[in-house]
């Protein structure tokens, strides 16, 4: 089998699953994985041919991507930021928006150190992604699930960052002592996606990435946002802001949310032009200057 033969063969699996465009998109992600070959060294010698070894992958892929596995979770890896993530289903894939949150974070981050708190970190993506650019931020990441702390923990002994991690479901005020400090920054991509939606989503999506990171009941979609809220009021330094993804459609109960706990709050679209990211800062007036 050539490699253009089985860049055909992958398109034709995918075809009736993914747009065009996202179909040749992840079968140049499997190729380039299978041969260690650019596109374009594959397109320069498309009539190269595949070892025994990598047919038989080629076929393992095939039938994992023909029942609509993401193809980070067939290959184990997803790229953010320029890094290479491990990946599976314990956490949820790294997304472009969520690059754009941290870039909007390290953008306006004061150099030097600062205390961070990432809430439900996943695949340590956005924690990691902020020790690179902050080096001397000292980061706190918290997740409900062991499996995906373990991910996180994998990820950040591969790629070198000293972040601290600690298992604690946040809804749970009983266990908010065990983050007693003071952060400068709070960062989350919490759970967003009413109940109600799933049946609007992709099965690649639903059938796969985790439901508790995605999914919040239908009568109270803001759960998370207003116990960060309530944390914040009593560990967010005076100057400190909070970053968080939202859901597009509730950027404004969101918005009203936080200012009606006395935040300052500024919403932000992602490069579609989607509400997507939101930041509040508390409410601060400095005392009156002594005459």
């Amino acid at each position: 089998m050539t490699f253009q033969s089985a860049q055909q063969q992958l398109l034709a699996i995918l075809a009736p699953i993914y747009d065009a465009r996202e179909a040749s998109a992840i079968a140049h992600m499997i190729m380039e994985h299978l041969t260690r070959k650019t596109k374009i060294e594959r397109l320069l010698e498309p009539a190269s041919v595949l070892t025994a070894d990598q047919k038989s992958l080629l076929q393992l892929y095939i039938d994992q991507l023909s029942r609509h596995r993401p193809v980070q979770y067939v290959l184990g890896e997803a790229w953010f930021a320029g890094m290479k993530f491990y990946v599976n289903e314990h956490v949820l894939i790294p997304r472009p928006e969520t690059e754009e949150l941290v870039t909007w974070i390290i953008d306006e981050a004061a150099q030097g150190t600062q205390q961070v708190l990432d809430i439900g970190t996943g695949s340590g993506c956005i924690p990691i992604a902020l020790k690179k650019g902050l080096p001397a931020a000292s980061i706190t990441s918290i997740d409900i699930d062991p499996n995906a702390l373990q991910v996180a923990h994998d990820n950040a002994t591969t790629l070198q960052a000293d972040i601290q991690l600690i298992e604690l479901d946040f809804l749970n005020e009983s266990f908010w002592h065990k983050l007693p400090g003071y952060y400068d920054t709070i960062v989350s991509n919490p759970p967003y996606i009413k109940a109600m939606e799933s049946n609007t989503m992709a099965k690649h999506v639903l059938d796969y990435e985790p439901a508790r990171a995605l999914f919040v009941p239908d009568n109270d979609a803001l759960v998370f946002y207003r116990k960060i809220a309530a944390f914040a009021s009593t560990h967010l330094n005076n100057a400190g802001s909070i970053y968080m993804e939202i859901n597009e459609a509730l950027g404004k109960e969101v918005k009203q949310l936080f200012e009606a706990t006395g935040y300052h709050v500024t919403i932000k679209q992602d490069l579609q032009g989607k509400d997507r990211m939101i930041k509040a800062s508390k409410a601060y007036y400095p005392p009156p200057s002594q005459a």
